[in-house]
């Protein structure tokens, strides 16, 4: 009888051992993702805030080499400040309303880079201009940048969402707090990188 209700005992601890490890394991793994995600973040602002930095130079340098339209500079500079007042920290990319307000002021940035680019083609005196064509070098090289690294930031966030959500992983979640993320879902607009043109 005795030994029974020790088999029952040594039983009882060997199950809660293995769950014990199974939790910690499936919080070990939901901790790496979500480094993964805050990683992916970090690499998507840093190409937003280099594209943030070549926009005053591309202002200045349009404004003195040519007569340009005053209205299509001011969006330029207005869409840029409200985009760079924007910041997310890693805690905020659960909060949707946040992420949102965060992908519009992007997007009206591209908006009004695409819509300075193309009123530029006008002016062929800028378009011979050798710092104007860096900057538009730069301009697509980040322009690239920022679209894989919001790919990569969607992929990290599916996979980390998949884990949070997915069972038995979602009970160590809830109890955790890891909670779902937002995914990177731009308008079209803002997916569609200002065209460069080169036919200089």
């Amino acid at each position: 009888m005795r030994s029974k209700g020790l088999l029952a005992l040594v039983v009882v601890v060997l199950l809660l051992g293995m769950a014990g490890c199974a939790g910690c394991s499936a919080y070990n793994r939901m901790v790496e993702a979500d480094e993964m995600v805050a990683r992916a973040w970090a690499d998507l602002q840093a190409q937003y805030q280099r594209r943030a930095d070549l926009i005053p130079n591309l202002v200045r340098t349009v404004q003195a080499s040519a007569n340009f339209e005053r209205e299509t500079l001011e969006a330029v500079t207005n869409a840029r400040a409200r985009a760079t007042s924007i910041t997310l920290s890693v805690e905020d990319l659960s909060d949707p309303e946040k992420v949102r307000q965060f992908q519009e002021a992007q997007a009206q940035l591209s908006s009004a880079l695409a819509r300075l680019l193309a009123v530029a083609e006008n002016y062929p005196q800028l378009q011979t201009t050798e710092a104007f064509r860096d900057l538009l070098v730069q301009l697509e090289g980040t322009e690239n940048r920022i679209a894989v690294a919001r790919r990569d930031y969607n992929e990290a966030v599916r996979r980390y969402n998949t884990l949070v959500r997915r069972f038995p992983t979602v009970l160590v979640a809830s109890l955790t707090g890891f909670v779902p993320k937002q995914p990177f879902e731009a308008a079209e607009s803002a997916q569609e990188a200002p065209q460069v043109e080169f036919d200089l």
